[in-house]
């Protein structure tokens, strides 16, 4: 099994580290191949399954952490779960590419525990949490005791930039992409 490099992006919900991957995932388009999460929550908007998530039921979900079949999950909110499952990394590696996560911070902190210096941990910084919940709000995809929840989680999150190799503050788009450009490009090589 060939194996390649991992690169994750963590941060608080909103502050932007979805729309750093997809530009990565733009300009790198022959290196880097996005990880698919599985989760137990339902779909939003116009996700699709095997796209934006893996979707599982609770049950599914159960039965594959009894399998082993994660290299991390947990159980974000009550009765929603995420994780990665291992197939999912062997699959992008036997393509030949390295693996980038968008990922919650708990998550991307057990892959980079995992895998130590094979991987990148960048944390996505939002300029502020006032920012961070107007990003929210303006999404219209979430309830707001949902985005109440998400900034109590995100102040806790921010605490913890520490333990990752770097951070990317996310205040003007262009400057973070081309940050994160640089910092990809050097870890691969």
């Amino acid at each position: 099994m060939p194996e390649g490099k991992l690169v994750i992006f963590s941060a608080p919900s909103g502050s932007g580290k979805t729309t750093l991957v997809r530009h990565l995932l733009s300009v790198m388009p022959d290196k880097l191949q996005f990880s698919i999460s599985a989760t137990s929550r339902p779909k939003r908007g116009v996700e699709e399954h095997g796209k934006d998530y893996l979707y599982l039921s609770i049950d599914e979900f159960k039965q594959k952490i009894k399998d082993d079949a994660f290299l991390e999950w947990e159980e974000v909110y009550p009765g929603t779960y995420y994780g990665t499952l291992k197939s999912e990394v062997e699959r992008i590696w036997s393509l030949g590419k390295h693996v980038i996560f968008d990922i919650d911070v708990q998550g991307g902190l057990n892959l980079k525990h995992h895998f130590k210096q094979k991987a990148l941990a960048v944390f996505v910084m939002p300029p502020s949490i006032k920012i961070l919940e107007e990003r929210l709000n303006s999404r219209q995809t979430d309830s707001p005791e949902s985005i109440a929840l998400r900034v109590e989680k995100a102040e806790k999150e921010l605490q913890t930039a520490k333990l990752f190799d770097c951070f990317i503050l996310n205040e003007h788009l262009e400057t973070a992409c081309k940050e994160a450009e640089k910092l990809v490009g050097d870890f691969l090589g």
